[in-house]
C-alpha cells in the first residue's frame, strides 16, 4: 500500500511554477534565459502601501488576527466592492485569505461532494481542474477555441450544464488569453445561469483593473443581480498592486458560504499574514492614480508583442483585452523540426525545444487546456521582451518541414 494519498494521484504540479523554477536554475547555473512564464508584475509595491506594512509592525499589529481577516480589511473590502462593482456586502460576507487561489479553493472544498461538476472554459488558469480534483469534484472543461475569441458562447454552457452541475468558474479577464466578455456578452452568459438556479459562480476578477483600449469590466452578479446570491466574486491585491508576494486575495459571496470557507481556513492556515493585510487596507483605500500609468507600459508591451508574433509564419496572436498575457497559436508550426533535431509534435515540445535552444522559458498551452498554443507574460522589460521575440523569430525560422 503507498503511504501517499490516492488524491495525489488525482493531481499535478502546477506547469506555470514549474516553467518558472526551471528557468530560475538555467540562469543560476549560467545560461542566459529570459523567462516569460511567471504570471506577477515587474513593478515595485507602491510606497504608499510598503509604508502602511512598516507602521504596521511599529504599531505591533504582529499577533494572529481573526482567521479570516481583520475588520478594517474587510471594510476596505466592502468600499471597494461597491466603489468599482456596484455590489454591496457586509464584512460578513467578506472572506480574506493567503491569496487568490486559496480563496478558491476554500469554496471548493466547502461545498463539493463527489460526483459534483464543476464548468470551466477553457483555456483556464492551471489550477482549477486540480483544485476541482483535490475537492473531490470533477471538472468539466469547456474548449472556447481562438475563433471565438477564446470566449464561451452561451449555447456551449447551456450543453455543459447537467443536474450535477455545482459551479461555473469564470474568469475576465482571462488567464491565459487575456480575453475579456463584454457587458452583453457577460448577459448572454448570466441569462443562461438564471434557468439553472442551482447552478453557483465563482466569478474570478483578478485581472480587473488590468484592462485596455477602453474595454469595460463587469462581474456576473454586476450585470445580473438576480445572480447574486449564488455568486462568489473573488478578487485580490497581487495583480493591481503589484503586490503577489504579499499573498492577499479576498472574495464576497452569500454568508452561509463565507462561514463555510471560514471553517476550512480555520483548520488549515488560520488568517492570513497580519502585515499583509494591514498593507492591502492601504491599497484599496489609498490612492489608486498609479494603476492607470501602469497599464499603459503593459499596453505597450502588449503591442510589441502582438506585433513581433504576429510577424512570424505559422504563429498567430490575437490581441488581448486585458491581463499581461498573449496566448498565440503555432498551429502553422506543429510537424515541423527544430535546428536541435526536436519533431514539433505539438506545443509542449514547441515549449521544450524553444528553452533548450533559444533560451526562452514559456508555458505550453496544453497546460492550460487548449492546444496548440503557447503563454507568454509580457510582464516584464521591453529589452527582454525584444529579446525574446527575436529569439522566438530565429527559432521559428530554423523550423524544417
Amino acid at each position: 500500500m503507498s503511504f501517499l494519498s490516492a488524491t495525489l494521484d488525482r493531481v499535478k504540479p502546477s506547469p506555470t511554477v514549474a516553467v518558472t523554477t526551471k528557468a530560475r536554475e538555467l540562469k543560476a547555473a549560467g545560461r542566459d534565459v529570459i523567462g516569460l512564464g511567471a504570471g506577477e508584475p515587474d513593478f515595485d509595491t507602491p510606497d504608499n502601501i510598503k509604508d502602511a506594512a512598516i507602521d504596521a509592525i511599529r504599531r505591533g499589529e504582529t499577533k494572529y488576527t481573526a482567521p479570516d481577516g481583520i475588520p478594517e480589511l474587510k471594510q476596505a473590502i466592502c468600499a471597494k466592492f461597491l466603489r468599482d462593482n456596484d455590489l454591496t456586502y457586509t464584512p460578513a460576507q467578506i472572506s480574506v485569505s493567503t491569496g487568490g487561489k486559496q480563496v478558491l479553493y476554500n469554496a471548493l472544498m466547502a461545498t463539493l461532494n463527489p460526483g459534483d461538476e464543476v464548468i470551466i472554459p477553457a483555456p483556464y488558469w492551471v489550477s482549477y481542474p486540480d483544485m476541482v480534483r483535490l475537492a473531490g469534484g470533477e471538472p468539466v472543461v469547456v474548449e472556447c477555441g481562438i475563433e471565438n475569441g477564446f470566449l464561451m458562447t452561451p449555447d456551449q454552457l447551456e450543453a455543459a450544464i447537467t443536474p450535477n452541475t455545482k459551479w461555473l468558474i469564470f474568469n475576465s479577464p482571462s488567464n491565459p488569453t487575456g480575453a475579456g466578455y463584454t457587458r452583453n456578452q457577460l448577459k448572454a452568459l448570466t441569462d443562461v445561469l438564471m434557468r439553472h438556479p442551482h447552478v453557483w459562480v465563482m466569478s474570478d476578477d483578478m485581472y480587473e483593473h488590468l484592462v485596455y483600449d477602453g474595454f469595460e469590466f463587469a462581474s456576473p452578479a454586476q450585470v445580473e443581480p438576480g445572480l447574486y446570491d449564488r455568486t462568489l466574486t473573488v478578487n485580490g491585491v497581487s495583480k493591481a498592486y503589484a503586490m503577489t508576494g504579499w499573498r492577499i486575495g479576498y472574495a464576497g459571496g452569500p454568508e452561509p458560504l463565507i462561514a463555510a470557507m471560514r471553517k476550512i481556513q480555520s483548520q488549515s492556515t488560520t488568517n492570513p499574514c497580519s502585515i499583509s493585510q494591514w498593507a492591502s487596507v492601504e491599497a484599496l483605500n489609498g490612492p489608486q492614480d498609479f494603476i492607470e500609468p501602469n497599464n499603459a507600459v503593459f499596453r505597450r508591451r502588449r503591442d510589441l508583442v502582438v506585433d513581433k508574433l504576429n510577424a512570424i509564419d505559422g504563429i498567430t496572436c490575437p490581441v488581448p483585452d486585458g491581463a499581461f498575457y498573449v496566448y498565440p497559436s503555432i498551429a502553422g508550426l506543429i510537424g515541423k523540426t527544430s535546428a536541435g533535431g526536436v519533431k514539433i509534435t505539438d506545443d509542449e515540445a514547441f515549449a521544450t525545444a524553444l528553452l533548450e535552444e533559444a533560451n526562452v522559458a514559456v508555458v505550453f498551452g496544453a497546460a492550460f487546456g487548449l492546444s496548440p498554443n503557447f503563454r507568454i507574460s509580457y510582464a516584464t522589460s521591453d529589452d527582454a521582451l525584444e529579446q525574446a521575440c527575436a529569439r522566438i523569430a530565429d527559432f521559428c525560422a530554423g523550423l524544417t518541414e
